[in-house]
C-alpha cells in the first residue's frame, strides 16, 4: 500500500465531512426544513467530492509527473481514474 504525502489531509476532509453527515442525520430526525437539509447535503457532497479531486491530482503527479517515464499501465491507470472526475 502507498501513502502518499496527501493522505492525511485527505483523512482529515473525510472525517470532517463524515461528523458532518451524522450532524444532517440528527437534522433529519430533528425534522429540520428541507432546505436546511439539502444545503448541509450539499457542503457533504462538496466535501466528498474535494478529497476525490484531491486524492487524484495527487496519485497523478505522484505516479505519472514524478514517475518517471509513463508506462502503459500507467497511462491505463490514469484512463481508469478519469471516470471519476
Amino acid at each position: 500500500m502507498t501513502i502518499h504525502s496527501s493522505h492525511p489531509d485527505i483523512i482529515a476532509r473525510l472525517k470532517r465531512a463524515h461528523g458532518h453527515l451524522a450532524a444532517v442525520l440528527t437534522m433529519f430526525e430533528q425534522g429540520r426544513s428541507c432546505l436546511d437539509l439539502a444545503q448541509q447535503l450539499h457542503a457533504v457532497e462538496s466535501a466528498v467530492g474535494n478529497a476525490k479531486r484531491e486524492l487524484i491530482h495527487d496519485h497523478i503527479e505522484h505516479c505519472l509527473v514524478e514517475g518517471g517515464e509513463p508506462t502503459r499501465d500507467m497511462l491505463k491507470e490514469l484512463k481508469q481514474l478519469t471516470k471519476y472526475l
